[in-house]
């Protein structure tokens, strides 16, 4: 399935939003510490990781950085750009959105013991998660706040005659 196939609707997120609901995984993941430190996992996960960090009141932040996929392709691979050392016991893994698992499972791999939560969810990738808030179509492109900027916008029942 090509990408311009995958995705059939959007769901913008705002600041706001993000920051509420960065918020609310806060309030999940806070009674199931205490907590040694933050991964955070970039770009998409330094956000909400400093939310989380700023709510739980955590100061050690590190990041796995990975490379996956961008707005135009999901690459079949997840290239690890900078990892971290141990298995992540004690640790909280952070980050935006799990979409189809390729991320997750890479990243799993080299932190079997983390606490692995995510703002947003969809359902192939779901199960490789610990704590999500919100869960999304997997046909939905999650526009994330950093990749956006304001301007008009059709209503959806103009877009959706098109749609066929």
């Amino acid at each position: 399935m090509s990408d311009n196939d995958r995705y059939h609707r959007m769901y913008p997120v705002s600041w706001d939003q993000l920051h509420r609901d960065s918020k609310a995984l806060s309030w999940r993941l806070m009674g199931l510490g205490p907590w040694k430190g933050i991964y955070a996992i970039t770009k998409g996960g330094l956000i909400p990781a400093a939310i989380v960090a700023r709510e739980l009141d955590i100061r050690l932040i590190d990041t796995v950085c990975v490379a996956s996929y961008d707005w135009q392709s999901q690459g079949e691979t997840v290239q690890v750009l900078k990892g971290v050392e141990g298995d992540g016991e004690g640790w909280l893994l952070i980050d935006d959105l799990v979409d189809t698992g390729r991320t997750a499972k890479r990243v799993r791999e080299m932190l079997p013991k983390a606490h692995f939560a995510t703002v947003y969810a969809k359902p192939e990738g779901r199960p490789l998660v610990d704590a999500y808030i919100t869960e999304v179509s997997q046909d939905t492109w999650i526009l994330f706040p950093w990749d956006s900027e304001p301007q008009f916008i059709q209503p959806i029942v103009k877009t959706a005659k098109n749609d066929g």
